[in-house]
């Protein structure tokens, strides 16, 4: 099948309604039926500040990025970047073009 990564960045620590925005994003993408998602925890990074960081210890508790990602088609990927966008959410986010299938049990 052809579709989308749809891949979502944010700080683990981020709220939304209370809630760890990577979880609310993940049931948000549930709510809207998409097949499923995963969050990813960076080990190392830098984003538009240029600031640099990794995970040594317990010192940037909170403050490394999670990636959340879905593998979805182009409606699924437009409506939950419309969703984010409605919730104005503020969210770094990428749509990739991807091949996904299943392999059969055999």
């Amino acid at each position: 099948m052809n579709g989308y990564s749809l891949r979502f960045y944010m700080h683990e620590n981020q709220k939304h309604h209370g809630k760890l925005l990577y979880e609310w994003l993940l049931e948000a993408a549930r709510e809207q039926r998409v097949h499923g998602g995963s969050a990813f925890k960076a080990i190392a990074g830098f984003g538009r500040h240029g600031q640099i960081s990794a995970a040594h210890f317990f010192e940037l508790a909170g403050e490394q990025t999670v990636l959340v990602e879905f593998l979805v088609d182009a409606a699924a990927a437009d409506a939950l970047v419309a969703r984010i966008e409605a919730e104005q959410v503020p969210l770094f986010w990428a749509r990739l073009p991807a091949q996904f299938g299943v392999v059969p049990a055999g």
